[in-house]
């Protein structure tokens, strides 16, 4: 990837609305190329999704999201991308990681309530032939999301003891 080819993928990752014509001018280039560039950078799979982020609980969106830890014996060939690849599949699963560490494996799920998640980790995760154990964690609140802040001000309430 060329220079200015970088310049507007980091362009992109701060605010994906803006239009060619914008990136041109604040790179200073022409449009027609920014446009061509970007389609380019589609095409080959550099740019996979456009996407919003949420703050849901301000939108009032009731669901549950949880981050799992899985502990895998990685199948020979293979290693862990065909273990990946079947967890992948499930709607439920937003992110999944290759990880250093204790787990191998950690994912971000998301249901309507505590009881779909733990039927996705007792009944489908869990059934998976290679997946020896699995750690859940519920994310109880959401301060932050791919480098945006939702708290705003966020103060000490702590007392202050002399």
């Amino acid at each position: 990837m060329d220079k200015i080819a970088k310049k507007i993928v980091a362009l992109l990752k701060e605010d994906a609305r803006y239009s060619a014509a914008q990136i041109a001018n604040m790179i200073n280039t022409d449009e027609k190329t920014v446009a061509g560039i970007i389609a380019d950078l589609e095409e080959s799979g550099v740019i996979v999704k456009y996407t919003t982020i949420i703050n849901n609980e301000k939108a009032g969106d009731d669901y549950v999201d949880a981050l799992i830890e899985v502990k895998v014996n990685p199948q020979s060939r293979s290693g862990y991308e065909a273990i990946a690849t079947e967890i992948a599949k499930y709607d439920m699963v937003k992110n999944l990681y290759l990880m250093s560490g204790t787990f191998d494996l950690a994912l971000t799920i998301e249901g309507k309530s505590i009881k779909d998640i733990a039927l996705f980790v007792s009944e489908e995760l869990s059934a998976i032939d290679s997946v020896v154990s699995v750690a859940t964690h519920f994310i109880l609140k959401e301060y932050k999301s791919s480098g945006v802040s939702f708290g705003g001000n966020v103060s000490d309430k702590r007392e202050i003891i002399r």
